[in-house]
């Protein structure tokens, strides 16, 4: 009697249910031959890491899907950038911190090739193949001229050796390249100090690794499993489906291919025959026939033609294609007509109802994983660095409190979207600095641009919708007007408000 059998109800009453939960782990004839076998995530991508990593990214280069995939996932992940908004009380020394910071996201990329917000779009694109980005936090020297001293280096998966597990030479544990102190806590990376797939790289013979400490280098994976400390590829369960599919692709091209090439058999009874037509000979010796276009060609006696004909996919190829690039999409956790571009059988419910669940995805791995693994340490080290080189003149814990705000949504609607975020605001149920920084925008930034356009506005003597004397915003014409200085309002002007066409006109 085997160990379930012993708990199976002899009645076929209420127990039963019972039974049905502890299926899973049955192993009769429909599982006998399933035995995955109990191993931690970390022991997975310790053994498989490197060549899942290079499928990954060769994936992305050759597969039109993968490059997709890839480019749709880091536009809607950073857009244009996840940027701050200090929350410091001195408005002052507020702006004198963002206009300092707007001045070095310049300047932040080591390499010189683009800003700090391209950066965090090479970090996206970096979590979508390998699943993990590495930024090393640079010091820089005062001589090297920058208006803080630090700058980001961007260190790819690779660079950190999974293979790399060992005791150091303090006694701590080195498990895929990270160094663990006793209680668990990173101490240090230990990188490569090439890239190994860089031929081009070729310099002396040194050790070959190198020890960072843990407090300048910033770790970005989204952890899927508890103590995860190496990242999962994002397109790692599509991997298969990809590649066998974009295989498929190509034989079906290859057949479409052979079965446009026009060929023709002839069957003789007798070899020394000629052929029908001007008999010409092929590079081995070999006749040809030749047949030219409106030929009615009189056959010998004993010699029949036949025709390649090959068989056609038939009906199934688009409706195949169409249920794997589904499940293809389900794996990557995109919109199928994000990862196809097709969005021939959607419509405005479905497109809205696919979008708002993909966009909750989205703001998990926004505040849960790049706001809090990179935005927010940069931010602080940012800081610090400015007040010890002079920049700033402030107690760094003042100037810490911040939010991050991530790109705005593009709905497929936007009057309809704008229309309940107004309501919203008239019923109290949220505050008009929450709807703008949904949008993108800091809220104090957009009042300052209103209250200049406002003064503009007023001082050229210009009148739009909104009047320098009304506040900005829909329906947001006051109650109640106030009365001229001088007393010489135009009564033809009483009750005009925002909204009124010939006010509009005007």
């Amino acid at each position: 009697m085997g160990l379930f059998d012993r708990f199976r109800p002899r009645s076929t009453g209420g127990p039963a249910a019972v039974r049905a939960r502890l299926e899973g782990a049955m192993a009769k004839r429909r599982l006998r031959g399933w035995n995955p076998p109990l191993e931690n995530i970390n022991a997975l991508v310790a053994s498989g890491g490197p060549r899942l990593l290079a499928r990954s990214r060769e994936l992305v280069v050759t597969n039109g899907y993968a490059a997709n995939a890839c480019e749709a996932f880091a536009a809607n992940l950073v857009g244009d950038g996840i940027k701050p908004s200090s929350l410091i009380g001195d408005s002052d020394l507020r702006d004198r911190v963002q206009r300092l910071w707007l001045a070095w996201t310049d300047e932040a990329d080591a390499d010189g090739l683009t800003d700090f917000y391209g950066l965090q779009a090479m970090v996206a694109r970096e979590m979508f193949v390998a699943g993990e980005c590495f930024v090393r936090l640079r010091p820089r020297r005062a001589e090297d001229g920058l208006l803080v001293p630090l700058q980001l280096q961007l260190l790819q998966s690779e660079m950190l050796p999974f293979e790399k597990t060992e005791t150091a030479a303090n006694g701590n544990r080195i498990r895929c390249g990270i160094e663990f102190d006793a209680i668990g806590q990173r101490m240090a990376y230990h990188f490569r100090r090439r890239h190994p797939g860089d031929s081009t790289d070729q310099g002396a013979v040194i050790p070959e690794t190198v020890r960072v400490p843990a407090a300048d280098v910033l770790h970005i994976y989204r952890p899927i499993d508890a103590g995860q400390i190496r990242g999962l590829p994002h397109i790692a369960p599509a991997m298969v489906r990809l590649f066998l599919l974009d295989q498929y692709d190509d034989a079906e091209l290859d057949r479409k291919k052979t079965a446009a090439m026009f060929a023709g058999f002839i069957t003789k009874t007798a070899p020394e025959e000629p052929l029908l037509g001007d008999a010409e000979a092929d590079l081995d010796g070999s006749a040809i026939a030749s047949l030219e276009p409106g030929t009615m060609q009189v056959l010998l006696p004993g010699e029949d033609v036949k025709f390649s004909s090959p068989a056609d996919v038939g009906s199934s190829y688009e409706a195949f294609q169409y249920r794997t690039l589904l499940a293809v999409s389900a794996s990557l956790g995109l919109p199928y007509h994000l990862v196809t571009g097709d969005v021939r059988q959607a419509n405005y419910s479905s497109l809205r109802a696919e979008l708002v669940e993909f966009r909750r995805r989205i703001g998990q791995l926004q505040h849960g994983v790049l706001a809090h693994q990179l935005c927010r340490p940069i931010w602080q080290r940012w800081l610090e660095t400015a007040v010890l080189s002079g920049a700033l003149d402030a107690d760094p814990a003042e100037l810490r409190p911040v939010q991050w705000i991530p790109p705005r949504w593009d709905w497929v609607d936007p009057l309809k979207d704008i229309q309940a975020q107004v309501l919203a605001m008239e019923a109290g149920i949220t505050s008009r600095r929450k709807v703008v920084e949904a949008t993108g925008y800091d809220i104090e930034e957009v009042d300052r641009e209103n209250a200049a356009d406002a003064a503009r506005a007023a001082e050229l003597g210009l009148r739009y919708r909104t009047s320098p004397g009304e506040t900005q915003g829909a329906r947001a014409t006051p109650a109640t007007r106030p009365e001229p200085a001088d007393g010489a309002g135009d009564s033809t002007d009483d009750g005009a408000d925002a909204t009124d066409p010939a006010t509009e006109q005007e």
